[in-house]
């Protein structure tokens, strides 16, 4: 007795295997052989995966909701861990014009995290792919109790809109990051330049990092620089105006010119950090621990020099 038969199109023998196989191994009932029996045939191109009902164990009116649903989620399963990534990709190449594949894999990358997350502590990405393969049960579901045959691409064209909603959404905020991030590159770069053809005003500055957002900047005589100086950040806006930088101490740093900075910091992965080691390159060392940095706490260079 035929319940239904997945139609796969474009697909390798490979892909049509792994569903065959998910679709064996899932649930009490499809990988019983008493009352169950999957096939796979391939024939010019496509592949075809049967779901039959073993009469007389099987009874369609006792048996087949709990059949439907084995199969849904096998297929849901299948469709998130094989396609979902292809489609994704289709996405970013055919409806926001991306063809170059270096910026497709950087856009793959930021669309990744939202798909699957990092794996550390709560993951929202988590919950959010058991949203999207509930979506994908439910229709599933819905469809094989009305039909014996499932075309895998016209169920998604026509019955996973609101599922490929979700993905264009991931999509549109991955290239959104993406252009953001390229343009941030695209001006550290120009920084850079900007930094490289300066003449160096003082031979060093200690940049003092005392924790989160707050920095001291001591010059070569160990003199408090005002980081609040207006005149100092006009290099900056003079190069970009409508760009909220990170900190107010990097454009400091460019209006001063060191030809050393020496940054003294508990946290050497926060991001303003990093920022300035990418403008400055060899001009920046890092400092883990020294008696300048033993007194991280001391506000003023007075306080500094007391000790």
């Amino acid at each position: 007795m035929k319940l239904f038969s997945v139609i796969l199109m474009k697909r390798s023998e490979e892909q049509a295997g792994r569903l065959y196989r998910s679709l064996r191994h899932s649930g009490d009932m499809l990988h019983n052989s008493d009352q169950i029996h999957i096939t796979l045939n391939h024939r010019d191109g496509l592949s075809e995966i049967g779901v039959y009902g073993v009469i007389p164990h099987f009874r369609l009116d006792k048996d087949g909701e709990k059949v439907y649903a084995e199969s849904a989620e096998a297929i849901a399963e299948y469709l998130l861990a094989e396609e979902e990534r292809s489609l994704m990709g289709k996405l970013i190449r055919q409806e926001f014009d991306y063809d170059l594949e270096e910026d497709c894999e950087k856009i793959m990358g930021y669309c990744d995290q939202l798909l699957y997350g990092t794996g550390d502590g709560e993951n929202p990405a988590g919950e959010a792919s058991d949203r999207r393969k509930a979506k994908i049960i439910s229709e599933l579901t819905e469809y094989l109790r009305e039909h014996t045959e499932l075309n895998l691409d016209g169920f998604l064209r026509f019955r996973l809109k609101d599922y490929m909603e979700d993905l264009r959404e991931i999509a549109e905020y991955a290239v959104d990051e993406f252009v953001m991030d390229r343009q941030h590159q695209e001006f550290i770069s120009l920084l850079q330049y900007f930094v490289y053809i300066q003449e160096a005003k003082v031979p060093f500055v200690h940049l003092i990092h005392k924790g989160g957002n707050d920095f001291m900047l001591l010059n070569d005589r160990m003199e408090l620089i005002d980081t609040d100086d207006k005149d100092a950040v006009v290099t900056v806006e003079m190069l970009e105006k409508d760009m909220n930088f990170e900190d107010m101490i990097v454009s400091t740093l460019i209006s001063v010119s060191p030809q050393q900075i020496y940054i003294h910091t508990r946290e050497p992965e926060l991001q303003v950090i990093k920022t300035i080691s990418q403008i400055f390159e060899n001009r920046v060392e890092l400092c883990g621990y020294c008696r300048l940095c033993h007194n991280l706490d001391r506000t003023t260079a007075t306080e500094y020099n007391k000790g």
